[in-house]
């Protein structure tokens, strides 16, 4: 099993305070993985730094084995720097692509907090998306000359829409759906970008038992439908267990454990930071 995503020693740094400390962690291509840990844990933040939102303040990234973000503390990060091996990567080219490039590479995420286009139908907000992968050059873009490359994102728009059940949904406003609709809206939309690694966070979030149900079969269903390598954050602990390959626990921005949903659950560094008062997160 090649390994399609690995984070080594990153760290994250504002200002004093270390929000992800000397992370290193991997994914396996056709794995779904979950990170987990306390509300401040660090674990968005982590999603922040693999998908271009924040510059790591150290550490390397790397995706299908090649460095796509790469950084070292300069300047004056560099008296301020609190995290491990702050010299680890002081010789390494510094690479920081925005998150439209990393998107381009294969890597797609959703948001805790849903981030539609709210004046767009559902249609459109999924057909925005495909326009990451247009294939018309600078010049066909401007003066709308690609009719055929149009007409093409507009049939796969239908065919995404019609597999996730929202095509008879098509032309309302993204916004006036019920709020587990607009969760699958947002996971077509990521979709749309065609990635090859989707990061989900905290796709459960307000949803009631039944939907965390129903979206644990739906995750499987495009995992295997689209070959895609699932990375995810959750604190709906039985989603996490039921679909998990492996999980990566985050304490105060530092791994504390990983290993497979059994490992994890009977690990007590685990069940005292944060198994343990989960009924309370």
């Amino acid at each position: 099993m090649s390994r399609i995503l690995e984070l080594d020693s990153v760290t994250m740094q504002f200002g004093g305070v270390v929000a992800v400390n000397d992370l290193s962690m991997h994914v396996d291509e056709g794995e779904i993985v979950a990170l987990i840990g306390p509300n401040g844990a660090g674990k968005t933040t982590a999603f922040n730094c693999i998908t271009g939102v924040y510059e790591p303040t150290n550490g390397a990234i790397l995706y299908k084995g090649n460095a796509i973000i790469q950084n070292h503390p300069s300047g004056k990060m560099k008296r301020l720097y609190a995290g491990l091996e702050p010299d680890k990567f002081s010789s390494s080219k510094v690479l920081n692509p925005t998150p439209d490039k990393i998107t381009k590479l294969g890597i797609a995420r959703t948001f805790q907090n849903i981030r539609l286009f709210r004046s767009m139908t559902v249609f459109d907000n999924v057909l925005t998306a495909m326009h990451m992968r247009m294939n018309a050059g600078i010049f066909s873009d401007v003066f709308r000359i690609s009719h055929a490359e149009e007409a093409r994102m507009r049939e796969e728009t239908e065919v995404l829409l019609r597999r996730q059940s929202l095509w008879e949904l098509r032309d309302e406003l993204a916004t006036s759906l019920p709020y587990g609709k607009q969760r699958r809206l947002e996971i077509a939309r990521a979709l749309a970008t065609k990635p090859q690694l989707l990061l989900l966070d905290e796709p459960a979030a307000g949803m009631n038992p039944q939907e965390t149900q129903e979206l644990a079969s739906f995750i499987h269903e495009i995992k295997d439908e689209y070959s895609l390598t699932v990375l995810m954050i959750e604190h709906h602990m039985d989603l996490v267990m039921r679909i998990s390959d492996r999980i990566y626990v985050l304490d105060f921005g530092s791994l504390i454990a990983e290993g497979t949903p059994k490992e994890v659950q009977s690990d007590q560094r685990v069940i005292d930071a944060y198994l343990g008062v989960a009924e309370n997160v």
